[in-house]
This record gives C-alpha cells, structure tokens and sequence, in this order.
C-alpha cells in the first residue's frame, strides 16, 4: 500500500514538473533566443514480489531543450553574411545618393563649362561670353568639392559605425565570457543549464550580426569563440577584444585589430568572413575608396586637360593662357612606419589619357622598385631603381632621399584633387580663346574647301614656322611641297609641328593654305582654341570613354555596385531567413503544441491525484479494518 502512495505522489509531483516547464515555454514564446523546453520522463522502477514485478511508477530523468548544434551554426553563420550584405548595400545607396542624374548632377555641370565655349567660339571677343565660361568652370569645382564633401562624411560617419560595432562585439564578449564561467560553476554531471546555454547562444548569434564567428566547445558546457580566422574573442571565462586602429602614416583610414594582452593584431577585411563590420569595412576600402579615386581621376583628368589646352592659346591681349584651374598638387607618398630610409615619393600626371582610378603601393627592393596597382593588384617592376618612371600615366619620382631595401610607399593619387579643385581664373579677358596659328587660304582658291578650326595641339616651336598646305589634281595634299602627297578626307584633321587643321569639303588642284604665327591684331576676332575646347568633349579620357562621357561612366560604376549589393543582401536575406526558420522549427515555441502538452499533463495530473486519492482511501479502510 505504501508503494501505491509513492507512485500516486511521485506521478502528482512528475506531472506537476511537466506543467510547470510547459508554462515556462509559455511564457516565453516571445523570448529571443529562447529554446523550447520538455521534460524527460523514466519508469522509476520495479520490485518484485512473490507474484511477479511490479513497477514503482515515474520519475523525471531531465529537463531538455530543443536544440539542433548544425541548424544553430548555419543560422549563425547565414545570418552574418546576410548582416554583411545588408549594411554594404545600406552604405551604397547613401553613396548613390551623392551623385545625381540631371541638371543637378556633375555630369550636367561638366558639360555646361565644356558647351559654354561655343558661345566664345562665335563670338570670341565678347566677355559676357567670357563670363559664362568662367562661372560655368567654377560652379563645375564647387560640385566637386561638394561631392568630395560628402564622401567625406559618408567615410567619417561609416568610421563611427565600425566603432560602435566593435564596441557593441566587445561588450558582447564579456557578456558571453560571464555566462561561460557560470555554465562551468553550475552544470552537474548529467543536467543541463538551459536557460544559460539559451543566453548563450543568443550572445553567440548577436556576435555574429557584427562578425563572423567560429565556435568550439570547451570545458563544462562552455564554448570558446575565435574571429579573424584563428583569433580567440573568448577562451572560457576570459574575453579579449577588438579594436579600430588608424595607419599611423594615414590617419584618414582605419582598420580592426584583434587585443589581446596588450597585442594589438591587424585583421585583414577578408579574415572578418561576415557580420557588419565585415560590410562596413569592405566599403571604406573597397566600394567607397574606388568611387573617390573615379571622381578624383574626374577632376585631374577635367583639370589637367583645361590647362593644358588653356596654355596653349592666346588670351585677348594676345599673351599666352594662364591656368583654368588651380594645377592638382603631386600626390605624396606615404611612407610605411617600419621604413628605415628617408626618401621621399610623388606622382604627378603626364597623360591623361592613361590614367586608371586605382591608389598604388611601391615596394622597394634590392633590385629596384615593384609597383602593384591595387585597385586589380597587377604587378609592374622596374629595375634601378630608377629616380623616376611612368606608370598609367603617372610619373613616380623619387625626389629626395635615399628608399631602403623592404621600404614600401602608399600613393594615392586621386584622393584630394576633388577636395582642393578651384579656379585659378577670374579674368574675362585671360581666357585663351585664340589660336596661336591662323590660316591664310590663297586668293586663288576655289570655294570648295572650307576651314572648321585650327589649333594648337602641343606646344609649338618657337618661332612657329610658315607651313603650306597645296591640293594636287588627284585630290591629296602636300606640305610644302613634300612629296608624295597624302590623301585628303574632309573633316580628317591635317596636324604638324604641333597644331591641328582642320577642312571640310571638296578641294580643287591648285587650292593653297599657309599656316603660320597668329599677329596679335587678329587675336580678337581668333576663335581657335575655343574650339579646341569644345574638341576635348570627345577627347577619349577615361579608359575610352570621352570627357563628356566622363560622369556616366561613373554613375553607371556607382550604380552597378549598387545593383549587385541588392542582389546579394536580397539573396543572402533569404538564405539566412530560411536558415532562421529551420531552426525556430526545431527550437522554438509552438502554442498550439503547447496548449495540447497542458490539456494532457493537466489530464495526467489530475488523474495522479485521483489515483492517489483512492490509494489512501484504500489504506484508510485498512487500518480501520486491521484497528478493530
């Protein structure tokens, strides 16, 4: 009898147990990171008597929690690519932002100052003209420097972000080192913390929304926690950190480090794998770094070409033109802080043509110099090393100092020409709207050769020599008088000793053209330069493109990243979304399922206490019967 009440309290009390971790799944259904729990019932038992055995009823043998370790993992690991791809796509639609279409875009404003010489080109004395042209030419730098303005506070705010990330993943670690060391202090022999490894794991998984992490279990139920490949965040109860580090010899970019007893470990932006600080970095040194030097190369390659066309002509006063725009300083190298020679480095342009959007890191060694493009990472040695060479369009000098073997030089040459692009000219009248040369057609001449411009494309000796250009019957042309002839293609520039002519239509034998030194009485009503101005708008500048062209090429750069970040964070949003759900569907809390787990413990409960009831009714008659 006295077994019958201990099987009637022991399944009151199992079932009591069971209800109990059913309204604790209840309660937090809506819990982040909380793990359905169940409870795990075994007979308690037998024991036999002379008639056979007899069980001795239930007992609870544990409480688990739903939890499957490989659906955990791709949860977090899917979740921190997605949280990856997510913030780089947030970073570049706000880049996008800062490069509008229209009338308020650069393109627009390029074009405007480049159009505005047709005005001077019909009427090159006019200085309302004149004007425009100058107005158009600063509005254009004053965009660039608004653009560069705003990818500078786009760089120093998405900075910011990388801080705040590494502080939150910090604090994170120590939170996740504390539960660690109260798994070890509390998990016994055979029962598990849930509740803790349910914390856990919830630190675990908002680690990974900010870097990607590798898990390994460690002693009493506690994991340790390695980033950057082989770096441990967390070893058992003990956290290291994260920091942001700026290059000593740039401080204008930052990189994350790995801390760990007062070493301080750089982490490549690969190593990260995933999480948002992976995306936030891969944006600064990678998405963001591009667009500078492309809009960079923009303004070197509009300044550069404006100069040089500008110096080329004469201005109203018949003297040679000035710079259009403040000339772009030379790029300075940037020493590496482990370097043990003094030399000093620089690159300027000398063709604009060649130039690529890419910064460059010069490598110096026992033989000469290697120059490695970083934007694709192609490789170029030169030996000597030489005091200067050219590269892309780009002249590296070696300007003073003497560069030690295993020294390295950072250039960037783009990164500050937007930024510091002004005008140099304010003068109406210092605007080089006239060809250096005029032509002079024969009186003889028939009327079917017309003249369409005439300039200077290089510099031209001094003096500039008298040339004449003489129409043969078989319709090619000599220059004085050189023979054989060339043939003629109108519209085809004819181009010596440094200037460019150019005809249009038929010639007839006989018809004459001398070319020779502008008088300065003609300067005012000369108009050649002008219209080599407005030749630069289809002048191929950029890799092909024209300069007009220049800001499209851009914006579709721009755009195509952005185009491809969708794709990515849409793609990795739905792997990690049904990575998350696989694992809700094995962790997480069904009311349904648990409304019908309380009807049947509640049931079982009641009959438990039925059952127990009748046991010690059952055991009251005996002793009242036994009593008398």
């Amino acid at each position: 009898m006295s077994s019958s009440l201990s099987i009637g309290a022991n399944a009151l009390t199992t079932n009591l147990a069971a209800l109990q971790v059913i309204g604790h799944n209840i309660a937090n259904a809506n819990t982040p990171g909380y793990s359905r729990q169940r409870v795990e019932l075994q007979t308690a038992g037998y024991q036999f008597f002379g008639n056979g055995y007899f069980g001795k009823g239930v007992t609870i043998d544990t409480v688990e929690r739903a939890h499957d370790a490989y659906l955990t993992r791709e949860a977090r690991l899917t979740s921190a690519i997605a949280a990856a791809d997510a913030v780089r796509l947030s970073r570049l639609q706000q880049l996008e932002s800062a490069f509008p279409l229209g009338s308020g875009g650069l393109g627009a404003s390029l074009n405007d100052m480049l159009n505005a010489w047709s005005d001077i080109a019909s009427s090159p004395s006019n200085l309302t003209a004149r004007v425009v042209a100058i107005a158009r030419g600063d509005e254009f730098a004053s965009r660039m420097r608004n653009t560069a303005g705003q990818l500078d506070l786009l760089r120093d705010s998405t900075q910011q972000q990388v801080q705040g990330a590494v502080d939150v993943v910090n604090r994170l670690a120590q939170d996740l080192a504390s539960i660690n060391k109260r798994i070890i202090e509390t998990q016994g022999p055979s029962h598990t913390p849930n509740d803790l490894f349910d914390q856990r794991d919830q630190l675990l998984r908002q680690i990974s929304q900010y870097v990607q992490t590798s898990v390994v279990p460690a002693e009493g139920g506690s994991v340790s926690v390695f980033v950057g490949g082989s770096q441990p965040l967390v070893l058992g109860a003990r956290a290291n950190s994260l920091a942001v580090t700026r290059n000593p010899a740039d401080t204008s970019t930052i990189g994350v480090s790995f801390v760990q007893s007062g070493l301080v470990t750089p982490l490549a932006d690969a190593s990260l794998g995933g999480g948002e600080l992976s995306g936030l970095m891969n944006f600064l040194n990678q998405d963001l770094a591009q667009v500078q030097n492309m809009l960079g190369r923009m303004a070197l390659s509009t300044a550069t070409l404006l100069n040089q066309q500008q110096s080329l002509g004469l201005d109203l006063n018949g003297q040679p033109g000035q710079n259009f725009f403040v000339p772009p300083a030379a790029a300075q190298g940037i020493g590496a802080v482990s370097n043990t020679g003094n030399a000093q480095i620089s690159a300027a342009v000398v063709d604009v043509s060649a130039l690529r959007a890419s910064d460059y890191e010069l490598r110096f060694n026992a033989t000469g110099v290697t120059v490695v493009r970083l934007s694709d990472g192609q490789v170029n040695d030169f030996v000597g090393p030489p005091a200067s060479f050219q590269l892309d369009g780009l002249e590296f000098s070696l300007d003073s100092g003497v560069a030690d073997s295993g020294d390295s030089f950072r250039v960037r040459p783009y990164e500050a020409v937007a930024r510091n692009l002004q005008m140099a000219l304010t003068s109406p009248d210092r605007l080089a709207a006239a060809s250096p040369v005029s032509v002079i057609p024969a009186t003889t001449n028939s009327s079917g050769l017309s003249v369409e411009s005439l300039y200077a494309r290089s510099a031209l000796p001094a003096p500039v020599p008298s040339t004449e250009i003489a129409f043969q019957a078989d319709g090619t042309y000599t220059i004085d008088g050189a023979l054989p002839g060339t043939p003629f293609m109108p519209g085809v520039p004819i181009e010596v000793n440094g200037w460019s002519l150019t005809l249009r239509g038929s010639p007839s034998a006989g018809d004459r053209f001398v070319i020779e030194a502008a008088t300065t009485t003609s300067v005012a009503q000369n108009a050649g330069n002008a219209s080599a101005v407005l030749a630069l708008r289809s002048l191929p500048t950029f890799e092909g493109v024209a300069l007009a062209d220049g800001y499209i090429s851009l914006f579709s750069d721009v755009g195509t990243r952005v185009q491809g970040a969708q794709f990515a964070a849409s793609f990795s949003g739905q792997v990690a979304s049904s990575a998350e759900s696989a694992r809700t569907r094995v962790s997480g809390v069904n009311l349904d399922e648990e409304a019908a787990r309380l009807l049947q413990f509640q049931q079982a409960y009641q009959a438990s206490a039925k059952f127990l009831q009748v046991a010690q009714s059952t055991f009251d008659s005996l002793l009242q019967t036994v009593g008398r």
